[in-house]
């Protein structure tokens, strides 16, 4: 269910602030209903099921991926974007939505037909359509292009993955610029 309405709009914003510090995993809608000031019977109204307002969250946190996207330059090397991604990465202030990145990219792995559905496939598809844009047009089409994306991509998401398990953003940092000081 997916109708639009100014409460539906405010308790999206208020889950979502709810979710980057709570997380998602055991949420239910009656403490999701309490920390966003509605009621259950409003959540199933409006969003349907639980499902329904886990869905709209993950549009909310898309929407502020969106916003990283637009600050890149629309063309570029590989890695002056690589490194324009990171420095978003590793600020602090978005570990909330890292955490729920990495809860729903797990998820996704784990519930092919839930609210997740096909979120891991297509955050990668959408993090290699941004690095392909950064690459010229021959390397591109090419499946040494390909590779080269792949492997920025992983060394983004692994180096990631290690800073919100120990905060060392010095020595994660230092590990993405030596390999994209070989690329």
């Amino acid at each position: 269910m997916s109708m639009s309405s100014p409460r539906r709009e405010e308790i999206v914003e208020a889950a979502y602030r709810y979710v980057l510090s709570a997380g998602l995993a055991g949420a239910s809608l009656r403490p999701l209903a309490q920390a966003v000031g509605s009621s259950t019977g409003v959540l199933r109204f409006l969003f349907g099921s639980k499902d329904g307002v886990v869905a709209a969250v993950l549009e909310r946190a898309r929407a502020d991926e969106l916003e990283l996207l637009a600050t890149l330059p629309p063309e570029g090397d590989l890695v002056t974007v690589a490194r324009g991604v990171w420095a978003w990465l590793s600020d602090y202030a978005h570990r909330g939505l890292l955490r729920l990145w990495v809860e729903s990219y797990a998820a996704s792995l784990q519930d092919e037909a839930g609210p997740w559905s096909g979120f891991a496939k297509a955050t990668v598809e959408d993090w290699l359509d941004v690095f392909a844009a950064a690459q010229p047009a021959s390397a591109r089409r090419s499946a040494a292009g390909r590779a080269q994306r792949t492997a920025v991509l992983a060394v983004l998401r692994g180096a990631m993955l290690d800073l919100l398990a120990t905060g060392d953003r010095v020595r994660t940092t230092r590990a993405v610029e030596a390999v994209l000081s070989s690329v």
